[in-house]
């Protein structure tokens, strides 16, 4: 049997279709698969859209998270409007993005810190949650089915070994500890106010009250707002205790708004 070579008509020819065949094929990866410049975009345009900046700052005994807060609508219950959420006992957040991203994201940590509660028989420490929560984001990141939630998550708790936590988390899975920590569209801003402040320090120095004030103060000057108490929301570990006695608690919770009076008013009587 004598083999035979095909002879295409046009070779050239053959090599254009082809050229083009592999070009709509390559056009069609693109679309399905977006880059991952295209999802940190995406996803940081989420976080900077909801026009709401929060932060963190770590002191030698406790721990505060701050979010402005805004209600849309004169109709709508300020008290169903929230960017502040107790995860655990002794575990809490602030969430900054999508609101409904972050009731998700929020659900899902509560369902994580009680199955680790249920297993090993004590709290899932701040660091622990981070960490899962960040390795929960990574993977959203690596399907094209599943998009990334648009929302970075801040978390404080005070520690039995370690003293208070401070660690925040972002859509794309990265995490860390910090001293004091900031999201929204005026990040920057906040970071460089705070670096100024901590500059050469390992925490926030003072009580539970300096701590507190120092947030409202970098909060306000970043944004260039005066607040008042049902403008702001604040998440605290290691503040005062509810029952009226002396010394802090180190559950989490959020102050009220005539606590959060207080303190704006101890910071005008300063000034």
């Amino acid at each position: 049997m004598s083999g035979r070579a095909v002879a295409f008509p046009n070779v050239h020819d053959f090599i254009d279709e082809l050229t083009i065949l592999r070009e709509q094929e390559a056009q069609v990866t693109t679309d399905i698969l977006p880059s991952s410049r295209t999802t940190g975009a995406c996803t940081k345009s989420a976080i900077t859209s909801a026009n709401i900046t929060s932060l963190g700052v770590r002191g030698k005994d406790c721990a505060v998270v701050l979010s402005q807060k805004k209600v849309a609508d004169k109709l709508i219950d300020p008290s169903s409007v929230s960017h502040i959420f107790r995860l655990s006992p002794s575990v809490g957040c602030v969430m900054t993005g999508s609101i409904a991203d972050a009731r998700a994201s929020v659900d899902r940590a509560r369902g994580e810190a009680a199955e680790f509660r249920y297993k090993y028989g004590y709290e899932m420490p701040c660091d622990v949650l981070t960490k899962r929560l960040a390795n929960i984001n990574q993977v959203y990141t690596q399907r094209a089915y599943m998009r990334p939630l648009g929302v970075a998550m801040t978390l404080i708790s005070v520690d039995s070994e370690k003293g208070p936590q401070l660690y925040k988390s972002d859509p794309a899975g990265y995490y860390a500890g910090y001293k004091a920590t900031a999201s929204g569209p005026k990040q920057q801003e906040a970071l460089n106010h705070l670096e100024k402040k901590l500059k050469n320090k390992d925490y926030a120095e003072g009580s539970w009250e300096e701590v507190v004030e120092l947030g409202i103060t970098a909060l306000s000057n970043v944004l260039s707002v005066d607040f008042k108490k049902h403008e702001l929301e604040i998440g605290i570990v290691g503040g005062p205790r509810t029952d009226g006695k002396e010394g802090t608690d180190t559950a989490f919770r959020a102050l009220t708004e005539d606590e959060i009076d207080e303190r704006l008013q101890a910071i005008s009587e300063k000034d």
